[in-house]
């Protein structure tokens, strides 16, 4: 029998260690909530006659330096401590371990209680004294305020031998009530807050933010509760017919059943955080808010459909205590951003008041392209605009016209602050003296398309530009007309990426300085997360999921039934006339090489695997699917409703996003407002189950395609992807190392990462590179540091052949506070340096982000593959022009190196998931969807924006053919057949979208010019 080791590593080992500068004292508590701190700090001091006391955050004892050196200096000499843990063991296990171990070889009194008051039978074991005066001390923590942490000191004092007598006065103060309610019977509006605030007198952000409503003649009050989940809170709360609710408790508050607290309420309910950051740092900084309090103020609350209206606070530390030798931190409002929070609450209690709603509706623009405007994500935003100006009553349109705006008016409107922050003279960004926008009016609506903030090979995600005069001009404007509302017609548009904080907005983001507080109700598709959670957070909007369009089966090209009809002939041959079976694989090979399939395969003529080969990509094919058409908003169940609720000012319910292509039927009906996952719950594992076999399968498809292992991998990880599978790749990435997540088995959240030993993975280790997308580094920095921190422990291995023995950074992403790779696939030289530029920042254990170009690049100097997985049915490589920059973008970066990495496509669309190359996807793609007729059928019954897509999918095509000098022309062949060699398609894009067509026959000549097309048929040139 063997024994097998598992070395495990926690999340908590990257924060920086730090000394809190104590010396030993008699009592020490420790705790999470400054408000207990502060608490206990004032019942010692009334007290008077109490033993010495330390009191520490235990934030500032994250790194187990820091516990090892504060147990060495401060725990051992104490006599008695107490520890108040938020979430349980797994938030603090390596502190835990070592108390408890110090507690029980120094004979000290260890009361280790849980912060929200539910028993914890693995915290009262941890604990050194009876449960009964756990108990006890667990009661009057919750009861909080300076009496009852006073009768906690003496309780405490007693249980390490001193003496402490009787506590005298109100231990309690009422689990819920109102606060600064006087003289209001009926209020219009609830603050909620925690309960500790109160009775810790931290209250100051809560009172300015009551007091700012009072002063704009909403009738505020404050109600204090426990937390959202505490019993009877949602009983007492539905009491109240209030126009909306600010909530400042962290958390989701939704119960086993998924109901929450709100669910009775008509009127929204908004989110403000209040920072655990210093003001300063928060001035700072480019991501706003640090991963635990994103975690807690905003992803998790957007779990109930709440709207956040960012911070209102922030904290600051009082004058040290020398008999305590602490500094208090207090919550300390930020007056411009209670003012913020309170104009974006108005605006929409003036929606719900307004019976005549003046409503902006916004199209995107595709970047620098008119034949792509009103682009939008698996809808028809033009279709989808007429039919919401048909539900509010107003007069439809045709087409859109134009509207001015003088110069002179701009000008007025905007402030010299940020007018010094733009570049150029505002008159050579406007005609005549004004700007003009493609706008009309219909009834009290506004239809408009959204300006481009930049030239045409700008990327909608670069925060890093500043947004033009005219784009400045066009929200100015339509802040000047009055607008009570705006709905952008689906995603995604680029007011969401324009430069400022990531979360927790100021004054000085550009978002902010434009959007101000109108609210902005966004038809997003439901299976794209990551990009609706940027504009959740950015501008406070209520993203309404729409369903995809429907999939429709691809069935067999025409054209390849004669090969379908051989490879039947050959499953049913019988091995008994060799020669048959011969003649049929040679029948195979002619047909498939004449069909240009050899060549989607990368097949050479030797190919011993060939028929299997051409066999499963037959299959393939035959059990495809693309997307019918286009959806229109308000055609599936929810989406009307919840649009017109969301106009009316009313709560709209809460619902997940993800793809119901992929069974998640929990995202139905749409018209939800969507929220993502807990980060910190992220993979889970059914995702980590799957991530090993994604694993698998690229590790068999390298072995199939080069008889070996791969040595060096590069995995590419979107933060959408990774919200709707839980963290697939991730997990797959993990496994590809030879490493697996560790979770707490009470909280299912990762807590750490575990090595599997060679053993039991029976195979070598991949050295694996991440590189991640900028929504990834924000979104999940915790899975970044997971990674790192794995890497550094196999370093550390003694094993033979050990990839990680050279230890380097490992996760790589685009620099902080930016997004996208902003490349132009016209120029592949430049491309590439686009991609490693926005590669070159590498993430650390710490969570550092460091800038290593060298890294990077020696990184893809040493890859021998790169994988990246589509687990969207509803999406594929040609749709989206993302897929191109980042695949073609790394393969026009390697190339420059001087590599040449197999390029793999992972489909994890099935159960069963299939790695294929990236040709063999793009031809897969190309002959199921782009040159199926079918597909343009559908597309045709939507006009100007069927058109759009048309070309749109031969231009991703060129764009893959310009970054990766590997698309067969025949693709190109079957492109144009089904597009320009089609009268019907012809007539249909020259009614509806001449430019649409004029730019495919433009970019067809361009192929051919560049030599990336050289065309088999006579026909097709000369048309050329």
């Amino acid at each position: 029998m063997h024994v097998v080791f598992r070395e495990s590593h926690g999340l908590e080992e990257t924060a920086t260690p730090y000394d809190p500068g104590q010396t030993p004292g008699d009592l020490v508590v420790l705790s999470f909530s400054d408000s207990d701190l502060g608490a206990f700090a004032a019942g010692w001091h009334r007290a008077g006659d109490l033993p010495s006391l330390r009191l520490c955050n235990l934030s500032a004892l994250r790194h187990p330096v820091s516990v090892d050196a504060y147990a060495e200096t401060v725990l051992t000499h104490a006599r008695a401590i107490l520890i108040r843990v938020i979430g349980g063991e797994p938030y603090w296990p390596h502190g835990l371990a070592v108390v408890q171990d110090v507690a029980r070889r120094r004979g000290i009194a260890l009361a280790v209680i849980p912060g929200d008051g539910r028993e914890d039978a693995r915290l009262d074991a941890l604990s050194t004294l009876p449960v009964s005066t756990l108990r006890r001390l667990s009661s009057l923590c919750e009861a909080g305020g300076e009496i009852a942490a006073h009768a906690a000191l003496a309780q405490l004092a007693l249980a390490a031998g001193f003496y402490a007598g009787p506590v005298a006065g109100t231990k309690t103060v009422p689990p819920m009530g109102l606060w600064r309610a006087k003289g209001i019977e009926t209020p219009d509006l609830l603050v909620v807050f925690y309960r500790s605030w109160l009775v810790a007198a931290d209250t100051a952000p809560i009172d300015a933010l009551i007091e700012a409503f009072r002063e704009q003649g909403i009738a505020a009050v404050g109600a204090f509760v426990p937390s959202l989940k505490a019993e009877g809170v949602a009983d007492w709360l539905a009491g109240f017919a209030v126009k909306a609710v600010v909530n400042a408790t962290a958390f989701s508050a939704q119960d086993a059943t998924g109901r929450t607290p709100f669910d009775g309420m008509d009127g929204p309910v908004f989110q403000v955080a209040l920072s655990s950051a210093r003001r300063k740092d928060w001035a700072a900084s480019d991501r706003g808010m640090s991963p635990p309090d994103l975690a807690m103020n905003v992803v998790l609350p957007e779990v109930d459909g709440r709207i956040f209206a960012g911070v209102i606070s922030f904290k600051a530390p009082s004058p040290r205590d020398p008999d305590l030798q602490y500094s208090r931190f207090v919550h300390r409002p930020d007056p411009s951003r209670i003012d913020a929070a309170v104009a974006r609450v108005i605006a929409w209690i003036k929606l719900r008041e307004t019976s005549k709603r003046r409503i902006a509706v916004v199209l995107s623009t595709y970047p620098g392209r008119p034949h792509q405007m009103a682009h939008a994500i698996g809808l028809d935003a033009l279709a989808s605009a007429r039919a919401l100006l048909s539900d509010l009553g107003a007069p439809s349109f045709d087409t859109l016209g134009e509207i001015s705006w003088p110069l002179a008016e701009y000008l007025a409107a905007l402030p010299p602050a940020l007018r010094d922050r733009l570049d150029g003279d505002p008159a050579e960004d406007c005609a005549g003296g004004a700007f003009r926008f493609v706008a009309i009016r219909c009834g009290d609506v506004l239809v408009a398309l959204q300006p481009e903030r930049g030239g045409a090979a700008d990327g909608y995600h670069d925060l890093s530009r500043m947004p033009r005069h005219r784009y400045v001009a066009f929200y100015l404007w339509l802040r000047a007309q009055g607008m009570d509302a705006m709905v952008h017609m689906g995603a995604h548009g680029t007011l969401e990426w324009l430069p400022g904080k990531s979360v927790a907005l100021s004054e000085e983001c550009w978002p902010e300085v434009l959007v101000g507080a109108m609210p902005v109700i966004y038809p997003f598709i439901v299976n794209d997360p990551g990009e609706a959670a940027q504009a959740k957070r950015r501008i406070g909007a209520v993203t309404l999921g729409h369903l995809p369009p429907p999939l429709a089966p691809a069935a067999l090209p025409e054209a390849l039934a004669r090969l379908e009809r051989l490879l039947d002939e050959y499953s049913t041959a019988d091995g008994l006339d060799p020669a048959r079976r011969d003649r049929l694989v040679d029948a195979i090979r002619d047909e498939a090489r004449a069909r240009g399939i050899e060549d989607d395969l990368a097949l050479p003529p030797d190919a011993l695997d060939a028929i299997p080969r051409i066999d499963r990509f037959v299959c393939d094919l035959k059990e495809s699917r693309f997307g019918d058409g286009l959806h229109v908003y308000g055609q599936a169940d929810g989406e009307r409703e919840g649009l017109m609720a969301a106009l009316s000012g009313l709560r709209v319910a809460a619902g997940p996003a993800g793809s119901p292509a992929r069974g998640r039927s929990d995202v139905l009906p749409t018209g939800r407002n969507m929220f993502s996952v807990d980060p910190r719950a992220v993979p889970n594992g059914a995702a980590h189950a799957q991530g090993i076999r994604l694993a698998e399968e690229l590790l068999r498809r390298h072995l199939q395609d080069h008889g070996d292992w791969p040595r060096g991998l590069v995995v590419d990880l979107w933060a959408s992807a990774t919200m709707r599978t839980a963290g697939e790749d991730f997990s797959m990435a993990l496994h590809l190392a030879g490493l697996e997540p560790v979770w707490d088995e009470a909280t299912g959240r990762v807590t750490g990462v575990a090595i599997i030993l060679p053993a039991l993975l029976d195979r070598p280790r991949i050295d694996v590179t991440l590189r991640v997308s900028g929504l990834f580094r924000d979104i999940f920095p915790g899975l970044a540091q997971m990674f790192e921190m794995g890497a550094a422990a196999l370093s550390a291995r003694d094993e033979a052949g050990n990839p990680y023995a050279a230890r380097g950074p490992r996760v790589f992403g685009p620099q902080p506070g930016q997004y996208g790779l902003g490349l132009d696939e016209t120029d592949r030289a430049a491309a590439a340096r686009a991609w490693l530029a926005a590669s070159s920042w590498a993430i650390g254990a710490d969570g550092e982000i460091r800038h290593d170009p060298g890294a990077i690049a020696d990184r893809v100097r040493g890859a021998d593959a790169f994988v990246h997985s589509q687990d969207l049915a509803e999406s594929d490589l040609l749709l989206a022009a993302d897929y191109a920059a980042h695949q073609g973008g790394f393969a026009a970066a390697a190339a420059a190196l001087g590599a040449a990495p197999t390029l793999y496509h992972l489909d994890a669309t099935g159960s069963t998931p299939r790695a294929r190359i990236l040709t063999e996807e793009i031809a897969r793609i190309v002959r199921a969807r782009a040159a199926n007729p079918a597909w343009a059928a559908g597309m045709m019954r939507h006009g100007f924006r069927g058109a759009a897509e048309i070309a749109a999918t031969v231009e991703h095509l060129a764009a893959f053919a310009r970054l990766t000098r590997n698309v067969p022309p025949h693709l190109f062949d079957l492109c144009h057949d089904a597009t320009l060699g089609t009268d019907a398609v012809v007539d249909f894009m020259g009614q509806h979208n001449p430019g649409a067509l004029a730019a495919l026959r433009d970019l067809f000549r361009q192929m051919a010019l560049e030599g990336l097309w050289q065309t088999r048929r006579n026909s097709i040139a000369a048309a050329l």
